[in-house]
């Protein structure tokens, strides 16, 4: 079994649940079905491809490193001629996760690794509007599984977020199949199809942990800047 790690940070990121036009709100955490929606780009298939499905089938767990604050934006939408609405848009402002993927089949994961640094199509964290703050940061580990692998890596948070926050522990959400005695609750949040006239999603069980910081390998953050940007000029 193979697991990859992929480091989710952007200015903006939305993981959108049920909503209606006039607000369309976010998860505080990236959902796997958006992970799943991410990794088909990345693979090329289409909103209507079926192998989307099997995509479902990963193993999915996700470490919220840097707990983003909401950012709700207001806009006034003209969806047909002379008929205005006014819809309002929630994001998350620089969070930080780790998503963490597993199979059994590792020429699954190699192929989702290599496409993820390779994308087809473009990649977004949510909406089309929210990129990647650069190329996206991977990690692949063997013989391990996601909440192994979660509850070790170093902390990926910011090095003024380590500094302002002194919380002892980080929540890890994940499918509820991978701990052994879970506390689970049901999410709208497998795919079922992504098309844009019919998006469905059937309920699939999560569970919630939390891991104390100073279990993990490195408590300071491998992923700040260090180079100038204005030294060149």
């Amino acid at each position: 079994m193979k697991t990859l790690t992929i480091k989710l940070t952007a200015p903006l990121q939305s993981y959108g649940n049920e909503a209606t036009f006039e607000r369309r709100t976010t998860s505080y955490y990236p959902t796997k079905s958006a992970v799943i929606g991410m990794i088909a780009a990345a693979l090329g298939y289409r909103r209507t491809d079926e192998r989307i499905l099997k995509l479902n089938e990963l193993d999915f767990a996700v470490r919220l490193d840097q707990v983003g604050q909401t950012l709700t934006d207001y806009q006034t939408v003209e969806w047909k001629k002379n008929t205005r609405k006014i819809t309002y848009r929630d994001y998350l402002q620089d969070a930080v996760f780790v998503v963490a993927i597993s199979s059994h089949d590792d020429q699954a994961i190699d192929q989702i690794k290599f496409a993820l640094r390779h994308p087809r199509f473009p990649l977004f964290l949510g909406r089309r509007s929210n990129v990647p703050a650069g190329v996206l940061q991977l990690q692949e580990f063997s013989d391990t599984t996601p909440i192994v692998v979660l509850k070790k890596l170093s902390w990926q948070a910011a090095a003024w977020y380590q500094k302002q926050h002194h919380s002892p522990s980080v929540e890890i959400i994940a499918d509820a199949n991978l701990v052994s005695t879970p506390s689970s609750a049901m999410v709208k949040d497998q795919v079922v199809s992504f098309s844009q006239r019919h998006r469905r999603y059937q309920f699939r069980a999560i569970t919630r942990i939390k891991i104390a910081l100073d279990s993990l390998d490195v408590q300071k953050s491998e992923s700040e800047t260090q180079h100038d940007i204005m030294s060149n000029l």
